[in-house]
């Protein structure tokens, strides 16, 4: 009895012994994909949570938020406005609209999707995402991060047509796509 015994405690204490000897061998879960839940005509459809053994030092990965619905606007969302100009007539027959705004992402995945700008142009309120003319356009923004969206546009000046003698930014928001 005693000799078993003793076969079982070396045995045991081989196999803690060997089974992490090192710090290379740490390892540690990380999560590939969220859980989630998708509801729609044809019925439910769940799809499980996935995750991955990874070495502990591996960083963790930027997901997408599992729960951003497309079309709708980013939560924990800032922006500055580092300039905002409008020329109604630049002496070419055009008119000018330039513009630099920082968009801060505040949130712990990439968020993908693209600015929309409210304009107030004599009084007169539109939203536009100026994602032809931009010249960076900001369709991602990595996580608790920023990018700077920018335009530097003329226009043609059509006969006909009054050009506001205003155009003044109201707002900023993020729609996810």
């Amino acid at each position: 009895m005693i000799r078993f015994s003793k076969h079982i405690f070396s045995i045991a204490a081989l196999s803690i012994l060997f089974s992490c000897s090192s710090k290379d061998e740490c390892k540690k879960d990380i999560i590939v994909q969220h859980e989630q839940t998708i509801s729609g005509a044809s019925g439910t459809t769940f799809i499980p949570e996935i995750t991955q053994e990874v070495p502990c030092d591996f960083p963790e990965p930027e997901l997408v938020d599992p729960n951003a619905v497309e079309g709708s606007e980013l939560e924990n969302f800032t922006y500055d406005v580092i300039s905002f100009n409008y020329t109604p007539d630049t002496g070419n027959n055009t008119s000018k609209v330039q513009f630099e705004i920082k968009l801060n992402n505040n949130n712990n995945f990439i968020a993908k999707g693209l600015p929309i700008l409210r304009i107030e142009a004599d009084g007169i309120a539109f939203s536009s995402s100026y994602q032809q003319d931009a010249t960076s356009r900001c369709n991602e923004i990595s996580a608790n991060s920023s990018c700077t969206f920018t335009l530097d546009k003329e226009y043609p000046i059509l006969p006909n047509i009054p050009q506001p003698s205003e155009y003044k930014l109201v707002s900023v928001t993020y729609r996810l796509l």
